[in-house]
């Protein structure tokens, strides 16, 4: 039986500051199962596009009830999985790299995030290589965390750092049911993240250790839920309400945790973090 979706608030008010963030979300009117690019996807089962579209509701209510900024694409017929957009770009400082999916399935999502993205006034850069967006780059502090193994490649780690100037950090994906980075691994605030040890190769693991090691480590049970799939402001984490461990670890770090339930996209591979698209902008000179 399919719950409906739900949002629960768990832990006490925390001291730790929230940063007001702009998102860019696609609604799942579309939403379907029709192929399989990833270990999560079975053309063959059930898919309830009204309750994905309900979970998806909960999800951006999440947001603006804590204060965020939601803006959103329009969804287009024939691209079933344009609703994580996520996956539509990267975007830092005003600037925007646009993506290059390595399926044809996803082709076309790429010239209408990045068409939106112009239009909405920020600096687009086309990609030289196959990258696929906030799915596999993620910006803690002054880095960029760079997943690759399945999707994006590695080639592509170097044009991130021409184009945002900023130190790229390469990881290497080893699992493929954790198949971005963003599967594998959350960014909580500027100095700390929280990932799966065993969704990375040894040096990689090494590495995160090295410049993490106050970082909350999730269990395969909470990651195979797609508990590290979350969005986090500083201190509230939105992620799958089935983590309940990696939930109850955040709280005990002093984080505020909201559990909304994204069963039926992720049935495609995709939980929050895969249907948000962080739209940082040009910090203002101080």
């Amino acid at each position: 039986m399919t719950l409906e979706s739900t949002t629960v608030l768990d832990g006490p008010g925390t001291a730790r500051p929230a940063v007001h963030r702009r998102y860019l979300m696609c609604r799942p009117t579309y939403f379907a199962v029709e192929y399989a690019i990833n270990p999560w996807m079975d053309p063959g089962a059930p898919v309830d596009p009204a309750l994905a579209v309900r979970q998806w509701e909960t999800l951006r209510r999440t947001y603006l009830d804590l204060g965020h900024t939601v803006e959103e694409i329009e969804p287009l017929p024939g691209l079933p999985d344009m609703v994580f957009a996520a996956n539509g770009a990267t975007v830092i400082d005003g600037s925007a790299l646009a993506v290059q999916f390595r399926d044809p399935e996803r082709a076309d999502e790429a010239p209408a995030y990045a068409g939106w993205l112009d239009r909405a006034g920020f600096e687009v850069y086309d990609a030289k290589h196959v990258n696929e967006g906030e799915g596999d780059i993620l910006p803690v502090g002054d880095l960029l965390l760079a997943g690759t193994g399945f999707r994006t490649s590695h080639a592509a780690h170097a044009h991130l750092q021409e184009v945002f100037g900023r130190p790229v950090i390469t990881l290497q994906l080893v699992d493929p049911r954790f198949y971005h980075l963003d599967t594998a691994l959350c960014v909580l605030d500027d100095a700390t993240v929280a990932y799966l040890p065993e969704a990375f190769s040894p040096g990689s693991q090494a590495t995160l250790r090295r410049l993490f090691p106050d970082a909350v480590l999730a269990t395969a049970a909470d990651a195979e839920v797609l508990g590290l799939n979350a969005v986090s402001d500083g201190r509230h984490v939105v992620l799958p309400a089935q983590a309940t461990g990696l939930s109850a670890a955040l709280r005990d770090r002093g984080y505020d945790t909201i559990g909304v339930d994204l069963s039926e996209l992720r049935k495609a591979g995709g939980g929050p973090k895969c249907c948000t698209l962080v739209l940082r902008e040009r910090e203002a000179s101080k």
